[in-house]
């Protein structure tokens, strides 16, 4: 009988441990597996600072907006306060149950959705205001990107790290809390798509 018992204990201490590896690999493996890649992009939170620098880089603006890499969502629930019909996308499923929470919790559900999705598996062409925290890796190929896929009358807004080609049209903030914007309207590419070629008059 003492011998059944034990064997009982040692049955539920395994099945209590096994779950509890099962339920940390579940946890952890989407925090982890950024780390894995070709490019590597962690989250890291967003500091006060740096979401009343991207509302700032905002003001006058609007539109749809979306945060790519939104992370645990507060910039998107942020711009929704202002009034942006805010987007995130998060690899992370963990972030974005989370980032869906926090909305539901701020009342800006109505005013924010956000997906899990691969940032390049999605077009950010319908969108007019775009806010970025990547890493200098990914900067050139995103810049590549956006600059095929949006209108003239985009906004992007960087934190952290610049863009590498485009030179921006306003900054603010310092050390790790500095914003970038870029107007695509300044760049060549969009004069010259938005360029009326007008037909000449014989005199």
């Amino acid at each position: 009988e003492g011998g059944s018992r034990r064997s009982g204990w040692g049955l539920l201490v395994t099945a209590g441990v096994g779950g509890t590896l099962v339920a940390l690999y579940a946890v952890a493996t989407p925090f982890v597996t950024p780390a894995l890649r070709k490019v590597c992009l962690p989250f890291v939170p967003a500091t006060a600072a740096q979401i009343q620098n991207v509302l700032k880089m905002l003001e006058n603006r609007s539109g749809s907006l979306v945060d790519i890499g939104s992370g645990d969502g507060r910039i998107v629930i942020a711009a929704a306060k202002k009034g942006f019909q805010a987007v995130g996308y998060e690899l992370n499923p963990w972030l974005v149950w989370y980032s869906r929470y926090r909305a539901w919790r701020d009342g800006v559900h109505q005013n924010t959705k956000f997906y899990i999705s691969d940032l390049w598996k999605v077009s950010f062409s319908h969108y007019r205001n775009v806010v970025v925290f990547g890493v200098p890796q990914m900067m050139p190929q995103l810049e590549k990107k956006l600059e095929e896929e949006l209108e003239c009358n985009a906004r992007i807004i960087a934190c952290r790290f610049p863009f590498p080609c485009w030179i921006p049209d306003h900054t603010t903030g310092e050390g790790i809390d500095t914003v970038w914007a870029y107007d695509l309207k300044r760049s060549r590419a969009c004069e010259t798509k938005s360029l009326e070629i007008t037909p000449k008059t014989e005199s």
